[in-house]
């Protein structure tokens, strides 16, 4: 399994798969293939929801000052929903798939990245830490190194300053849905005589909106473990911190193990809105932000498994139905449910862990397979549910 780097990807919005990872690939097919033109084939996914997910903007800005032609191709049908082909002006090509969190795979060629950790499970990571008497925090600095430290400092800063310039901003979102910022409203608004659990709901999903926003208009976030799922996570941690007052160091070791859940998740399934809907992605990231937030408790290993097994299991078969394929409708209010049910996971979890049935690698097998099982229309096609219903 890969480092928890490939998780949290400090870069900008509004997606990972559709924009952070066709930019990424134009780069290296750039950088490989001189030329003052090129051409980019965009399919399925890529294709129907590129528009709105600005992946032809990504493109250009990539390529510049060189020319590019985006053609969205809807109808050849491959293998991957998120598959592009890349030219030259002199018939120089290559097949790139954005397999998700704006990680790319060049078809024919080795997956770069070596594998640092020894496990590809919960079971086999949990065991380990019995053994030796150490956290799942603590397995990460192990194998990672103390350098990971200062690299998710890094990371908790920028969803620190990505929540601060949400809370911030006001008006309405690019892209024809006239989608009003309402991350501000939140935050300020108080109710009259607010009781202390409708403030708690009402300030973590003022920071979900925040990041979601901020994302949304193109805004600098970190994929947790995508784009359009970065507000889930920073808004738990954010809210925690301020509510319990924990230092710098228990955040690093939540995202830690955040990091891990996710790493798991992507290693074993998939963290791709196009190819498993969107328990893949809101999914995954609730099951991070469980996890984290049961490290910052101190929890026990069985505790943080269960958190983060129900915070999947609750968002099953989850489908991604993005409205004009922007990453707003349903996609921001989404994080802030997922960053509430979260922290209602962790409150489950510290007392009924004993009760449990079902393992988290049990879970993530189910969530990969249920993916797969979900019709195309509901993948980040824009073509079912939703999308399908709001008429622009």
């Amino acid at each position: 399994m890969k480092s928890v780097r490939d998780i949290y990807k400090i870069g900008y919005g509004p997606s990972s798969s559709h924009t952070m990872g066709p930019a990424k690939a134009a780069s290296i097919f750039a950088q490989r293939y001189a030329s003052d033109e090129y051409k980019v084939i965009l399919y399925d996914s890529l294709a129907k929801t590129g528009k709105g997910h600005l992946t032809d903007k990504a493109l250009i800005k990539a390529f510049a000052p060189a020319r590019v032609t985006v053609v969205f191709d809807t109808e050849t049908k491959v293998d991957h929903p998120n598959t592009m082909d890349f030219f030259t002006k002199d018939g120089r090509s290559a097949r790139v798939i954005s397999v998700g969190g704006g990680d790319i795979v060049f078809e024919g060629e080795e997956v770069k990245g070596k594998n640092i950790y020894p496990h590809n499970t919960f079971r086999g990571i949990a065991r380990f830490c019995d053994k030796k008497g150490i956290s799942l925090s603590d397995y990460v600095f192990m194998f990672e190194g103390e350098d990971i430290k200062k690299y998710l400092m890094t990371v908790w800063k920028t969803m620190d300053e990505a929540i601060s310039a949400g809370l911030k901003a006001t008006g309405v979102l690019s892209g024809g849905l006239k989608v009003e910022r309402k991350a501000k409203i939140l935050f300020n608004q108080r109710f009259m005589d607010e009781s202390a659990e409708t403030k708690e709901h009402r300030l973590v999903c003022s920071y979900a909106f925040a990041v979601s926003e901020q994302n949304a208009g193109g805004g600098k976030i970190v994929t947790a473990p995508t784009c359009g799922a970065s507000g889930v996570l920073p808004a738990v941690l954010k809210y925690m911190k301020q509510r319990k007052h924990f230092g710098d160091e228990d955040i690093i070791r939540a995202l830690a193990v955040g990091g891990l859940i996710g790493n798991l998740i992507k290693t074993n399934a998939s963290i791709s809105g196009a190819e498993c809907g969107c328990q893949a992605e809101i999914g995954s990231a609730c099951s991070m932000a469980a996890a984290a937030l049961g490290e910052l408790y101190g929890m026990g290993l069985a505790q943080i498994e269960y958190a983060a097994e129900m915070a999947i299991e609750h968002h099953l078969g989850l489908t991604c139905d993005p409205v004009g394929g922007l990453v707003q409708i349903p996609c921001i209010e989404r994080n802030a449910v997922a960053a509430m049910r979260a922290i209602n996971a962790v409150s489950l979890a510290s007392f009924l862990f004993n009760t449990r049935k079902i393992s988290f690698d049990t879970i993530v097998k189910t969530m990969y397979e249920t993916g797969k099982d979900i019709s195309g229309r509901y993948r980040e096609t824009a073509e079912g549910g939703l999308a399908k219903s709001v008429i622009i």
